[in-house]
């Protein structure tokens, strides 16, 4: 069998795999939402206080694919999790590294950084039913709660879509929220595989769980501008394949809150289409950016501090 990747990897004395210092590609910089531009975007990242626009979170798991593949094989491609909680944005030009630190038969710690040792995301990786818990489910139990929603006022816990069918083949646009295709991808991602003529990588998988959001939306004001914070992608009857049919429902699974944001967990599933049992789930928390809402403190005053005390 032809080698799933020809990625160099490196292994330390303390049984980390590193891969190569990688400079991922800016794909996201006509990405828009609710009629304006995203994070992504120059000119709106920079009024925001960022330097310019964000590299997309998941474009990072791409690098860790071929650690993973090194540990647990083709296991990785139908049981693999990644779980990441992201620590610093990474812009246009910036090197990063991936490793992955194995701590039992199916259970690692990942880490990437900059060239100047600036943690980029941590977070784990596993595969199988029976690994311990990922990183995101240990966090969730440490999340403030969301006191004074402004922007997240009207969504409410166990919130849920129906079904939308989904497929992602080579060619196929993938919408408003992701402005290329698998192809185009396939043609910048930093980790290239010949799997992945039939095999969406991991980092495409989250494109395909997310980019119908806007579709059965959550009652989110706005307009706001949003990042992804935390993300977690769990394949349990994988591989996904590339143009096949499936569905998927999304769930408000946790709401929380920091002095600049206000954050949305929301757990996709991926079906088989008629399907009962999930085959692949996605747990994101797109924090949106209190700044960026612009009437965000008159309608907090509204809310709360004009209100009768009792």
């Amino acid at each position: 069998m032809t080698a799933a990747f020809a990625t160099s990897i490196e292994r330390d004395a303390q049984g980390a795999l590193w891969g190569p210092w990688r400079a991922p590609r800016q794909m996201l910089d006509a990405q828009s939402y609710d009629g304006h531009a995203s994070i992504h975007d120059d000119d709106t990242a920079r009024k925001l206080g960022f330097r310019g626009g964000t590299i997309e979170g998941p474009t990072h798991f791409s690098q860790f694919d071929p650690l993973a593949y090194a540990l647990w094989g083709e296991a990785w491609f139908a049981m693999g999790c990644i779980s990441a909680h992201y620590r610093s944005p990474v812009f246009e030009g910036e090197e990063v590294r991936a490793s992955v630190l194995p701590n039992g038969a199916d259970f690692a710690q990942i880490r990437m950084e900059k060239r100047d040792g600036t943690e980029v995301l941590t977070g784990t990786a596993a595969i199988g039913p029976d690994a311990p818990e990922s990183a995101l489910t240990a966090r969730m139990r440490t999340l403030a709660p969301l006191a004074q929603p402004v922007i997240l006022k009207d969504v409410q816990l166990g919130m849920r879509t129906g079904r939308m069918p989904v497929s992602m083949a080579p060619d196929q646009p993938m919408g408003d929220l992701y402005p290329f295709s698998l192809a185009d991808k396939l043609r910048r991602i930093t980790e290239s595989s010949p799997r992945y003529a039939d095999i969406v990588p991991l980092e495409m998988v989250s494109v395909l769980l997310n980019h119908v959001a806007r579709e059965q939306p959550f009652p989110a004001r706005g307009p706001c501008v949003g990042l992804f914070a935390d993300q977690e992608i769990r394949l349990i009857d994988g591989p996904i394949r590339v143009g096949a049919p499936y569905e998927l429902d999304r769930e408000v699974v946790a709401l929380s809150g920091s002095r600049k944001t206000e954050s949305m967990w929301v757990r996709t599933r991926l079906f088989h289409p008629g399907g009962d049992r999930p085959i692949a789930t996605m747990l994101l928390n797109t924090a949106s950016l209190k700044a960026s809402y612009a009437s965000y403190a008159a309608d907090h005053e509204s809310l709360y501090e004009s209100a009768p005390h009792a």
